[in-house]
């Protein structure tokens, strides 16, 4: 064997010890990075009880099987809430639901007001077949993104569990429904900040089901 061909093994012997010794190493800080983002998420819904939340009147809420489930007769005007203890300001927040019949919707940064439809400002929108993922300004703007048919058919699955992603930083809004945007805004006048909120729309036979709520605020 030459000369030569001994450095070049020897060269490659070297590159590949010190590859391997650095996998070794980076595996676990790449670990510890990645439990650092998983920790920064905070579950709202615990699987058992609605601790954490404080319903409005109208429609009922209660946990089933792992599950919020809300229900509300046709003959109930009011708008029923289930709200957040807190409020949040910039965040992601997750939240896996099943609309089975009725008009529902995720609210979020909004100010608690009373009336009938209790509430003032954004929500994405929950429903069994139209609109889904679209923001609707409740007290205020009304449809400002209303997805049509064919958008909603691309990323909404009938009669099954969905998972929309609601994403607020600053002025910006971000809504994605199985991964799809569904609607987003840019430096949008809303409110910056004010509390979450699941609800059942009055004047209609609600059932609707939601599980898997978590935020991660930003």
């Amino acid at each position: 064997m030459t000369i030569t061909m001994k450095n070049i093994i020897r060269v490659f012997l070297m590159v590949l010890v010190a590859g391997t010794f650095s996998s070794f190493i980076d595996a676990p800080h790449r670990d510890l990075m990645t439990a650092g983002v998983q920790d920064k998420w905070t579950e709202l819904f615990d699987g058992k009880t609605l601790k954490g939340w404080h319903a409005l009147p109208g429609g009922t809420w209660t946990v089933e099987e792992g599950t919020i489930v809300g229900r509300s007769p046709v003959t109930e005007q009011r708008h029923g809430l289930l709200v957040s203890d807190r409020t949040y300001k910039d965040f992601v927040l997750d939240v896996t639901f099943k609309s089975i019949r009725g008009n529902s919707g995720i609210y979020f940064r909004t100010d608690v007001v009373g009336g009938i439809e209790g509430v003032r400002g954004f929500q994405a929108e929950v429903h069994p077949t139209d609109d889904i993922g679209g923001l609707y300004e409740t007290n205020g703007r009304a449809w400002v993104v209303k997805p049509t048919a064919d958008q909603v058919s691309r990323y909404y699955k009938p009669n099954a569990w969905n998972t929309m992603r609601i994403t607020a930083k600053g002025r910006d809004i971000t809504v994605t429904v199985n991964g799809i945007v569904s609607a987003e805004l840019k430096n949008d006048p809303g409110n910056a900040s004010g509390n979450i909120a699941l609800q059942l729309h009055g004047g209609q036979d609600m059932l609707v089901m939601f599980k898997n709520v978590r935020i991660r605020e930003l």
